[in-house]
């Protein structure tokens, strides 16, 4: 017979339900909660009153705990830093995806250890402020080889691997489009299928056109993988209306939206990720996530973790930024970085603490949620618990 734990002691348990959340609704925190783990899922909740016996317990003493954050947008399979490059936009330098193939130069001299090496470094700080399920990119290998690594490792050490050979297109074949393009859509994906759990597109000025992008997107689907596109992260574009054409499980960045974009999103069941921290990097315009909560649109938020244009994997820090800068309330943020990361890897399991969920959840230095936004920098992360244990 399995053992069960009851957490009780909760101040203020954020659920999330997703039978009693919608796409836009912030969540109903209860006072004075409790809930069972057994076999690393939530077997109930609810007042700590009404507590069933269990056989161990942990009083978190009035602290708040909310469910873990999921983080559905990191690129972290890489080598080097391009702080020079962050010093520069700071004193004026515009952004542009140009600065990937540093990072490309950079991965591809690293061994397997020292990417691996890395990526569990990102992963456990992520861990460290309460993320407890990390999407992971390639795109910085560029050939056959480079990304199949990459999406091994990312496989290896991530909750959910995508294939991103359309980064940008690498020097060697700045002449030859077209055969990179065929390369990735071909042989690449070939060889990475086995691996991955989604395909994206960097649909944007600088690197993947709309007949590109769909050429890629069109593989993917004839093998059966779903696919995300990075989209209208530099300028308005096509990436959006792509998204939402190929029922992409989420269109990445969201930065310049038309109504139109916006419509479409809200009429559909891709997944808005929004994505704070590089706009606070870049010194780029926040995206409307105002708009699109009000049109009715899922919204996600998540970090971007990468060494370029977005250096951070703090959920709490994005969330802050999504509070001050794109107008969400409190609620509204840590939904997006929850339940709304959820919907964008299409998971069921994580995201929430409803009855049968993954016991993924973080125990705040705090009574409230509301701490995270309120108290932007302070690390408010008392413990870290995934699948029903302690890791953090």
């Amino acid at each position: 017979m399995s053992k069960t734990l009851l957490v009780t002691g909760i101040g203020e348990l954020t659920v999330n339900d997703p039978q009693a959340v919608d796409n836009s609704s912030a969540p109903d925190p209860l006072a004075d909660a409790a809930f069972v783990i057994e076999d690393g899922r939530v077997a109930w909740y609810g007042p700590a009153r009404k507590a069933p016996e269990a056989d161990g317990r942990i009083d978190v003493r009035g602290k708040a705990v909310i469910p873990g954050f999921v983080d559905s947008h990191a690129h972290l399979v890489f080598a080097g830093d391009r702080a020079a490059e962050f010093a520069a936009r700071m004193t004026g330098t515009p952004y542009s995806a140009g600065g990937i193939r540093t990072t490309v130069a950079a991965t591809r001299a690293a061994d397997d250890d020292q990417l691996r090496a890395n990526v569990r470094r990102l992963v456990h700080e992520m861990a460290k402020q309460g993320t407890t399920t990390v999407e992971c990119k390639t795109g910085y290998g560029l050939t056959l080889e480079d990304e199949l690594r990459a999406l091994r490792i990312a496989k290896e050490e991530c909750d959910a691997a995508t294939f991103l050979g359309a980064h940008v297109v690498p020097a060697e074949y700045a002449d030859r489009r077209a055969d990179y393009v065929d390369l990735v859509r071909g042989p690449m994906l070939d060889a990475c299928a086995e691996y991955a759990d989604y395909v994206d597109v960097f649909c944007e000025r600088g690197a993947y056109d709309e007949a590109e992008t769909r050429l890629i997107l069109d593989a993917a689907k004839a093998r059966g993988i779903p696919v995300r596109l990075h989209a209208n992260q530099l300028g308005h574009g096509p990436g959006v209306q792509l998204a939402v054409e190929y029922a992409a499980a989420s269109a990445d960045h969201c930065t310049y939206l038309s109504e139109r974009d916006i419509e479409a999103l809200a009429c559909s069941e891709t997944v808005a990720t929004l994505l704070p921290g590089v706009e606070f990097s870049t010194r780029s315009p926040y995206p409307d996530a105002r708009a699109l909560l009000d049109a009715g649109a899922s919204v996600a938020i998540a970090t971007d973790c990468n060494p370029g244009s977005c250096y951070t994997s703090s959920m709490p820090f994005c969330l802050a930024l999504a509070v001050r800068e794109m107008h969400m309330s409190p609620g509204e943020a840590l939904r997006a970085t929850t339940l709304g990361g959820a919907e964008a890897l299409r998971r069921e399991d994580v995201g929430h603490l409803a009855v049968g969920a993954r016991a993924d959840f973080a125990v705040l230095e705090a009574p409230s949620f509301l701490h995270l936004a309120y108290r932007p920098g302070v690390p408010l992360i008392h413990s870290v618990w995934k699948n029903g244990e302690r890791v953090g």
